[in-house]
């Protein structure tokens, strides 16, 4: 009598096929859908009720959990604030009613959830993938996937053992124009790329901090500690909770935020899944508020193979917080043009042209024209869900990869790689120093010791 619907479905499942034995097992959220069919709901529990979650992440999930059979039941969000907000927001918004969860504890001691979205401080992403990796819960993680490289192999692992299906959100991998660049540059069409320049420019003074919010959170109204996580202990600051990605340890800042998504397009393009090599350097030149990230950056990446240093390309990244122009960018460049994802345009721009070609006794190399707009796989979303489209188009790949269980277009290995360059670039801010990544030890280097954040 104490059994819930969903523990008895599963127990009825396994004993149809034999496996009477398994049913008291954690299994992940469809383990079992083969069995049921493609009709029993699946169960979600948001982990954080962040600005992320609400504008962009919820309303894709709510615009196709009817028709993919999807439900929100509760959030767990360490915030009284943020709970109440959610509660009114999905009674506003979906006309909904949720359960609040005090913490993460409380929402997996749900037999209901089946799967989780994880929208939470940066530091906190890779381990509360493996709170639900250990409780066997499908999740969709917000990147960046982690800060430390400890916390980076142990969050790989412990998806990887689970079997769980894990969307990192590296949205740029659902995206119809990104893939339409992948799938030229494979192709040979573009030839090697030589070189990446990439920018994230921005003049916002308020971005990432929350004045009005800082001043008036307490610490009775949050578990500080359970905020902390693996994080050395210090006493309580409502800038360090509300304004994170100000302040290292809990967020690297630009690396975190930004770069992630763009260096990961490098690793997906050019079948790279780190770089052989990182120098970076930057500081705090304009919003000198106590923050200890940087508001501008500058690194430099070399990609290739190692047993051959004459082969591979570099990448520039650049990001400034206290000047928009040139806004954000991303641009491929091969011996024979360019490849713009801000324009979606391959174009011969810079190619060899005739005349300095004959000067070699070489031929001309320049690109043909083509709209990536124009040749993107055809649109993987058709609702309007409120959200960016590729946002929107990320969050249904995974629900569907959650019903069919393939592997969804951002799984975990794409997480762990963008923090590897990540973890880099935040090594080499910090240390100045030339970095490197030792694959067999799964460490970053500095000027070849290990390093410690």
């Amino acid at each position: 009598m104490g059994e819930t619907r969903r523990d008895f479905i599963k127990k009825s499942a396994f004993a149809t096929v034999g496996l009477v034995a398994a049913a008291s097992m954690p299994i992940s959220a469809k383990s079992y859908s083969r069995i049921l069919g493609a009709n029993d709901r699946v169960i979600v529990g948001l982990v954080g009720f962040s600005d992320r979650a609400k504008n962009s992440l919820v309303p894709p999930f709510m615009g196709y959990s009817e028709r993919l059979n999807f439900e929100i039941k509760g959030v767990s969000d360490i915030w009284n604030r943020r709970r109440n907000e959610a509660v009114e927001f999905f009674k506003s918004k979906y006309n909904k009613d949720v359960v609040t969860y005090l913490n993460n504890d409380e929402l997996y001691n749900d037999k209901d959830i089946d799967a989780v979205i994880i929208s939470t401080a940066d530091f906190q992403h890779a381990m509360h993938a493996i709170e639900a990796a250990k409780n066997k819960k499908d999740a969709y993680v917000e990147k960046p996937f982690a800060e430390t490289m400890e916390d980076n192999r142990n969050a790989l692992k412990a998806v990887k053992d689970s079997g769980i299906i894990l969307q990192i959100g590296s949205q740029r991998r659902s995206g119809s124009n990104y893939h339409a660049a992948n799938e030229f540059i494979k192709s040979g069409k573009f030839g090697d790329i030589k070189m990446v320049e990439m920018s994230w420019n921005v003049n916002q003074p308020g971005r990432w901090r929350r004045p009005d919010l800082v001043s008036t959170i307490k610490q009775t109204d949050v578990d500080w500690k359970r905020y902390l996580l693996n994080r050395p202990f210090e006493e309580w600051d409502p800038r360090k909770y509300v304004e994170y990605r100000l302040f290292w340890p809990y967020s690297s800042g630009i690396p975190g935020q930004w770069m992630s998504h763009q260096i990961d397009t490098v690793h997906w393009f050019s079948g790279y899944n780190f770089p052989r090599s990182v120098s970076a350097n930057g500081g705090i030149y304009m919003w000198n508020d106590g923050r200890k990230n940087f508001d501008a950056m500058t690194a430099v990446f070399d990609y290739g193979p190692d047993d051959d240093l004459n082969k591979g390309f570099q990448v520039v990244y650049s990001s400034r917080m206290f000047n928009s122009a040139g806004g954000v960018k991303e641009i491929y460049y091969s011996n024979g043009g360019e490849l713009n994802l801000d324009t979606n345009k391959v174009t011969a721009n810079g190619g060899l042209i005739e005349q300095f070609a004959k000067d070699m006794n070489m031929k001309s190399n320049r690109l043909v024209d083509l709209d990536l707009s124009a040749n993107a796989p055809k649109a993987i979303t058709d609702a309007n869900t409120g959200s960016d489209p590729m946002t929107s188009a990320h969050m249904l790949n995974w629900m569907e990869s959650v019903r069919d269980r393939k592997t969804p277009h951002g799984p975990v290995e794409v997480g762990y790689y963008h923090s590897v360059a990540n973890i880099m670039t935040t090594a080499a801010l910090h240390t100045k120093k030339f970095i490197q990544y030792d694959k067999n030890n799964q460490e970053v280097l500095a000027d070849g010791k290990v390093f410690k954040y």
